[in-house]
């Protein structure tokens, strides 16, 4: 962190790139509120498997297993303590724990000299279990170590555990995790969150949504000065970040688009099952995620990522989903409210967002069935006839595209 804030003091006007399995809250704040931009690398290698995560209380059976297992396919192990004092004893204890097993050590406060014999000892299978630091938690690349062992999990910050088990799984073998917390140990609600999250995430492509979850813990930190994280109890991260879009666009000279909170009211129900997606945090997040969905293309996305994740989508969840959409493109339209009816539809728009000159009529002209309400020069009443509610939510995103168009400032006529 220190390292790449005196390199860009050197020079006042340079474009940094900067690239990341797991971005820092600060780093991804600023993307996701316009002061740095992001691109997102989700293509996996080829002929590689998720990484088979598991957050358990340690045991020595337990742990003992996993290596013996590692072992028998011929494979290798990295045990990660992160307490270098006393790491001797932990050596010993693992040895007879596994006497059949051939340990290495390596750790930051090693001779460096030791500590490169060590590692290149490791690369040329002298060794089966490296006993090791967090020092291997980025730019180690072992095809033949796919069993991750982490002691004290709890301890660690999300983005660590993550680059740590990016350690494993670098072959055409399946690797595992296992992330281990002390019987006797309360774990503080943070760390239950990390460590929950880490479980959760294990897709290809996830770095991103794990660093968002990492975010959402730790806060987004200080955006001009050191602070990686933090600074948002008071506001929360919604309104933060409304306020620092705000500053930015101002900064830039754009006009910032109005912001409307969309009423959405259409008959059936819509929520996410308890028996479709069982644990409360994880229903939780998918409520989040789908309250993201802004167009066509992410709720393909997204319906495509819960099917294969949980199976075939309960109708609730995709109505659920296509209400989201609808919220979202009515609003990029400048309409407060929709009502979707039996045949019908009436979107009620602001005023102070209504797009200027024709276009918006010559839109209306061209879908059959829509019209100007005479009795209110606000609203818009769309009607298929014969068209169940469900049929007419699917239709009508395509028909809010075509006003959220017209609505875009270089367009107005």
């Amino acid at each position: 962190m220190n390292h790449k804030e005196q390199i860009k003091a050197m020079r006042s006007q340079v474009d940094v790139l900067t690239m990341t399995a797991t971005p820092i809250p600060r780093t991804l704040n600023m993307a996701m509120t316009g002061v740095r931009d992001v691109s997102v690398i989700e293509t996996p290698p080829e002929n590689r498997f998720p990484v088979q995560t598991f957050v358990v209380e340690y045991t020595d059976a337990q742990i003992a297993a996993a290596i013996r297992r590692e072992l028998a396919r011929g494979g290798q192990c990295f045990l990660v303590s992160n307490k270098v004092m006393g790491m001797e004893s932990t050596l010993s204890h693992f040895q007879e724990l596994v006497p059949e097993a051939r340990f290495l050590m390596a750790h930051g406060q090693m001779n460096e000299h030791a500590l490169e014999q060590a590692m290149l000892s490791f690369i040329q299978r002298e060794a089966d279990v490296l006993l090791c630091s967090t020092i291997v938690e980025s730019g180690v690349d072992i095809p033949n170590c796919n069993t991750l062992v982490v002691l004290d999990a709890d301890k660690l910050g999300l983005a660590q555990l993550y680059q740590l088990r990016g350690r494993v799984g670098r072959s055409n073998r399946i690797a595992y995790a296992y992330f281990t917390v002390p019987q006797s140990r309360s774990l503080p609600e943070a760390a239950q969150k990390r460590l929950l999250a880490v479980r959760e995430f294990t897709q290809f492509g996830a770095g991103y949504r794990l660093a968002m979850r990492d975010l959402e813990i730790r806060g987004a930190g200080s955006l001009l000065g050191a602070e990686q994280h933090g600074h948002l109890s008071d506001v929360g991260y919604e309104y933060y970040c409304k306020l620092i879009r705000q500053a930015v666009d101002e900064e830039t000279g754009r006009e910032a688009p109005p912001l409307i909170d969309t009423a959405v009211d259409a008959p059936g129900d819509a929520f996410v099952p308890k028996n479709y997606v069982n644990g409360e945090l994880q229903r939780m997040a998918m409520y989040k995620r789908i309250a993201e969905i802004e167009d066509e293309s992410m709720f393909e996305d997204m319906y495509d990522e819960f099917t294969d994740r949980y199976g075939d989508l309960p109708e609730a969840v995709e109505r659920l989903m296509r209400l989201s959409l609808i919220k979202h493109l009515a609003a990029a339209a400048g309409f407060l409210s929709v009502t979707v009816k039996p045949g019908k539809a009436t979107l009620k728009y602001d005023r102070s967002a209504r797009p200027e000159g024709g276009r918006l009529l010559l839109a209306l002209s061209g879908e059959q069935g829509a019209r100007l309400l005479a009795g209110d020069p606000a609203a818009v009443e769309i009607t298929v006839k014969g068209r169940s509610p469900d049929e007419f939510v699917k239709k009508l995103p395509q028909f809010l595209s075509i006003l959220a168009d017209c609505n875009r400032p270089e367009e107005r006529i």
